[in-house]
């Protein structure tokens, strides 16, 4: 048999078209993988905090200050719906966002059953007639006002110190401890018991 000059030519197109067609489907598949590995390394964690009090452009500032502590992490504050929306490369980056904010005296539920929001205060769960609280955010009086209202909501309180800027206050009476940072924590905010 004898191929002319257009017989030639078809063939060779027919095998060259093979030829894309395969590299296409191979430089798709790499493309495909290279995408997927670099979204995995790429990809952010992040957790929205509710509930976290934020009555005022100081607080948010305090929750950005906080926040900023740790390398990798950002917060983004709606300070309207009390919410912090935490970001960072991984989850290990975000969960110390979320402790640094609790160090700085906020509290709120986490999202992300995975970042945890520490409720730890070192309460024993005993009445009292003195609690010192720590590191409660007090940034200004509508912040004391929400703690002056969530401490008298609990039984047995009879007074408070808690002033605008205080690093520390007293809490009176007689009442369980454990109850005192649980209505704190309700209201957004939180602390340490002193010594």
């Amino acid at each position: 048999m004898q191929w002319n000059a257009s017989q030639i030519c078809l063939a060779l197109l027919r095998v060259l078209s093979e030829k894309i067609a395969n590299m296409k489907i191979t430089l798709a598949s790499l493309a495909t993988s290279f995408a997927l590995i670099l979204s995995a390394y790429s990809a952010e964690v992040n957790t929205k905090i509710s509930d976290v009090h934020l009555c005022c452009q100081s607080c948010v500032k305090g929750v950005q200050a906080a926040v900023g502590k740790v390398s990798g992490a950002t917060a983004s504050v709606n300070k309207d719906e009390g919410t912090v929306e935490l970001t960072g490369p991984d989850a290990a980056t975000v969960q110390k966002a979320a402790d640094a904010l609790v160090a700085a005296g906020y509290f709120g539920k986490s999202s992300d059953s995975n970042i945890k929001i520490s409720t730890s205060t070192g309460a024993k769960g005993k009445q009292v007639q003195s609690l010192k609280l720590e590191g409660v955010h007090l940034c200004c009086g509508k912040c004391v006002t929400a703690v002056d209202k969530a401490v008298r909501s609990v039984s047995g309180v009879k007074d408070h110190t808690a002033v605008k800027n205080a690093e520390s206050f007293e809490v009176t009476g007689d009442f369980n401890d454990k109850e005192v940072f649980a209505a704190v924590q309700k209201s957004g905010l939180t602390g340490k018991a002193g010594k």
